[in-house]
């Protein structure tokens, strides 16, 4: 899907935005056949978001007009085999720019070309006006299945690990706190007794654990709709059926239906677990997060006419869905309307709006697929609820806030305003972050 005309405050980027994806595998290079506006526009909207190489120092042809005359295939060549004498790296994926894509350089064969000589190199066609990052997400990905992963699959049988899975939710990068969600999804499949193929990050296995991707027995997919080509794509490679959780799972409420959902789902697909002991560690993570709830009665009663009362929430479906039946239901902020800003594609778009109407029997929660922040901000300015609100999106929506006089909290990309590194918003222990970050919020206000 692509976007036509112009719009304001974009969340997300171009289809070369996935370079991010491969800058999250351990020691993965990626080299852009672009020209060199394309790296510093991605490491401009992410920061802090270089990894091993990536961002303004990616290696790439810095496609000139000369390029777009001749070709830039000669000069691509050049910049592959420099990056390995220059970059000790385990993978390497050439992403194309617009002009490359324009131009047409045959990428693909002059890949293949370090490929035969046995070079882990992967190519992705990721002309900006294509698609955008979200969706590239999945080219890339499914990219590297294909002409990487696969290569290793006679040692790799399908399917021959029962309680192996690999994982298929957050973003890198474009979900701020993917590094955290993606430990505590292993940490909270591991107490299940899954093994998860992260893919992504320090607490992945790398290449390494690419390559075993075939042995999963299922896979899990965490999205309203993004990655879902990824789960489709390993069910016709590989045979491997697929759980689909729908939205970020924040809290004891959606974390545990998650659990159950994902531990139903490995029996039936013969997973060699201990379905007691299993059951055994949800109800405990459960305990634990209600006993940090208990603790808030007293600064709840003695706060509860200076909280927010109702929220407003730009981000993209998966926290939209997710954070409102968290707050709605476990911390009593009531969600008014919603702006999903990740370009949805329509045909997803109803199962959505059906997930937030299910969230409550007794309130409707409006919801706008709104690509356009600066639109769906103006729509925000003529809204207007008693109480206090509460603004969650990017570093774009502070200045709203303060218009409104709301409390604002940053949890989306771009976000200037805040420094994440390992925090989790994901599961119990992501639940209590998000109680923690609103409520220092509220409480700096009385300083």
């Amino acid at each position: 899907m692509s976007l036509s005309g112009m719009i304001e405050q974009e969340r997300f980027t171009c289809a070369i935005g996935a370079l991010q994806s491969v800058v999250a595998i351990p020691r993965a290079v990626p080299i852009l056949h672009s020209g060199p506006g394309c790296g510093e526009m991605i490491a401009g909207f992410f920061e802090r978001s270089t990894g091993y190489a990536g961002g303004t120092t990616s290696p790439c042809t810095n496609f000139t007009e000369k390029e777009v005359v001749f070709g830039g295939i000669n000069r691509l060549r050049d910049i592959i085999r420099n990056t390995y004498k220059v970059l000790d790296t385990d993978l390497q994926v050439v992403l194309t720019g617009c002009t490359a894509g324009i131009v047409g350089d045959d990428v693909d064969s002059l890949v293949s070309e370090f490929a035969e000589e046995g070079k882990p190199i992967v190519s992705v066609e990721t002309a900006g006006f294509k698609a955008n990052n979200y969706e590239a997400h999945s080219l890339v990905v499914n990219a590297i299945i294909d002409q990487y992963v696969d290569l290793f699959v006679a040692e790799n049988a399908p399917r021959s690990s029962k309680n192996t899975v690999n994982l298929l939710a957050s973003i890198p990068y474009q979900d701020p706190f993917w590094k955290g969600n993606l430990f505590e999804y292993k940490r909270l499949l591991a107490g299940l007794g899954l093994k998860a193929n992260i893919l992504f990050g320090p607490y992945s296995g790398g290449v390494k654990e690419w390559q075993t991707i075939p042995t999963a027995n299922f896979n899990i997919l965490v999205s309203p709709w993004y990655g879902k080509p990824i789960a489709d794509h390993l069910k016709t490679k590989y045979g491997q059926e697929y759980t689909w959780f729908r939205h970020v799972p924040i809290g004891a409420n959606e974390t545990e239906a998650f659990l159950y959902q994902v531990l139903d789902f490995a029996l039936t697909q013969g997973a060699e677990i201990d379905e007691k002991a299993a059951r055994a560690f949800i109800q405990h993570e459960s305990k634990a997060y209600y006993e940090e709830i208990d603790n808030l009665a007293t600064f709840l009663l003695e706060f509860r006419y200076g909280l927010p009362n109702h929220v407003h929430i730009l981000h993209d479906a998966g926290y939209v869905v997710g954070l409102s039946r968290f707050l709605l239901h476990e911390v009593g902020i009531v969600p008014k309307e919603q702006f999903i800003t990740d370009a949805t594609p329509e045909k997803f778009q109803e199962d959505i709006r059906a997930e937030l109407k299910a969230t409550s029997q007794k309130r409707e929660i409006p919801v706008y697929f709104e690509p356009d922040a600066g639109r769906a901000q103006e729509i925000l300015r003529g809204i207007h609820h008693n109480g206090r609100g509460l603004i969650i999106g990017s570093g774009w929506d502070k200045e709203l806030a303060k218009e409104k006089n709301y409390d604002f909290l940053s949890a989306a990309v771009p976000s200037p305003y805040r420094l994440v590194m390992t925090t989790n918003y994901v599961g119990f222990t992501g639940g209590l972050r998000v109680i923690e970050d609103i409520y220092h919020l509220v409480l700096s206000t009385y300083a």
